[in-house]
């Protein structure tokens, strides 16, 4: 999306130093990733990104946010802020006020980004789609997403986290959520919150958010989502099992692809589902209520369901030269997704199925049991375990990466063999499948 400099300074109340006939396209807080033309924002966190002002102009940025005097050396236009923070939130206001489509906002414990992905792809089938990076699912992420929405974009698809009450509203008051979606209140997290009634006070929000003519779309299997539906005055549609838009018929193909057929009030289909896992059916159906019910035909979503553009380390399934299938499900764990995966491992047709698991993170005062009924349900679906410091489990415990390799290589594994690998995102488990 493109801005000039002057709405840029009234947006965020900035004071202009340097030429003010000037255009940026889009925005990032990455001097790495920035591209000739986009306004560069230096936030302060683990590193100062105000130290990285001249690459980011180096790499094509013609103007900049500071908190701090303009350096004369630095031939940019520089938009002097009091809060770089407040002023990208601001940016991201701007640029909302341009969408006159769908803007579609996803949460939930699990599933966040798979249903995002999946609703990318529902929505682009009828509208130009604009849809998050990754996970952009923050007060940084989600103005960044609809400042780098193209000028003509129909809709946006944007997922949001919490880390407590309050910060979803925070993220609604910027992104104005004309759709909103909520997959599951689960444990994740539960560090943070302290019980399932917490996460779903804070995951709520976004229902609340809606204006009246919106859409809710929840998760009917999921108790604590499906009582949200009083929570708004906006239209809501319910999927699952006893849902207003179902799946029956489930088959998974030898490469964890599902097969399914979708009943909903708009008729039924067939689908083909590009992301693995049976888990990954309910997602779909949530995309599939979502785009119907905002006007998509559901012939059209179900065919384009089958080739979503999947985030990495989600199911990535790989079949290396000597055989081994590994499954990379390495980006973040929590009991609900461990469990979906080590089901996903059981269902492939395999003689030897390993589960390389590292630690899920923030869930409390509950961990210990968590983890152990994780392994409890791995060796219940015969799997063998191998730990990667995390001793509830059971199975082989190994202190880290290089060790969990040695004993993977021990084990000669080939042909009709199968190699799961799941932690949360600091485990960094991602750099076993890899190395497989």
């Amino acid at each position: 999306m493109r801005f000039d400099v002057a709405e840029l300074s009234r947006a965020m109340d900035a004071t202009v130093r340097g030429p003010a006939a000037v255009e940026v396209e889009g925005a990032t807080q990455d001097s790495r990733s920035l591209t000739t033309g986009m306004l560069f924002v230096p936030l302060v966190a683990a590193r100062d990104g105000h130290d990285f002002i001249a690459r980011a102009v180096a790499n094509g940025a013609p103007a900049y946010l500071t908190e701090r005097a303009p350096d004369p050396e630095v031939a940019a236009t520089a938009l002097v802020v009091r809060d770089a923070a407040l002023a990208l939130r601001q940016l991201g206001v701007l640029a909302r006020g341009r969408i006159n489509g769908h803007v579609v906002a996803i949460t939930g414990s699990v599933g966040k980004t798979s249903t995002k992905d999946l609703c990318a792809a529902a929505f682009g089938s009828h509208w130009r789609t604009h849809s998050s990076a990754k996970s952009f699912n923050n007060e940084i992420g989600v103005p960044l997403t609809l400042a780098n929405a193209p000028h003509d974009a129909e809709a946006v698809v944007i997922e949001m986290g919490a880390r407590g009450i309050g910060h979803i509203a925070e993220l609604c008051a910027i992104a104005s959520p004309s759709t909103a979606i909520v997959t599951t209140v689960g444990a994740a997290h539960l560090e943070l919150f302290g019980d399932l009634e917490t996460v779903a006070l804070a995951k709520g929000e976004i229902i609340e958010a809606l204006p009246s003519d919106g859409l809710a779309v929840l998760n009917s299997d999921d108790e604590l989502v499906y009582a949200m539906r009083t929570r708004t005055s906006a239209d809501v549609l319910t999927y699952g099992t006893r849902g207003d838009v179902r799946s029956r018929d489930v088959v998974l193909d030898a490469e964890l692809r599902p097969r399914f057929t979708v009943e909903s009030p708009w008729g039924s289909a067939s689908v083909v589902l590009g992301a693995r896992g049976a888990h990954n059916v309910a997602n779909a159906l949530a995309a599939i209520a979502a785009a119907v019910g905002r006007g998509a035909p559901l012939d059209v979503v179900a065919d384009a369901l089958a080739r979503p553009q999947l985030s990495p380390w989600r199911m990535e399934f790989a079949r290396t030269t000597s055989g081994l299938v590994v499954l990379n499900d390495a980006y973040n764990a929590n009991p609900v997704s461990m469990r979906a995966a080590l089901d996903g491992l059981a269902a492939l047709p395999a003689s030897r199925r390993i589960a390389v698991l590292g630690a899920m993170a923030e869930l409390g005062a509950g961990s210990i049991e968590a983890h152990r009924a994780v392994g409890e349900c791995a060796a219940a679906l015969g799997i063998e375990v191998i730990s990667v410091g995390v001793e509830q489990y059971g199975g082989t415990t190994v202190s880290g990466i290089d060790e969990a390799l040695g004993v993977l290589r021990e084990r000669c594994l080939g042909p009709g063999d199968a190699v799961l690998v799941k932690a949360s995102r600091i485990g960094g488990l991602e750099r076993v499948a890899a190395a497989l």
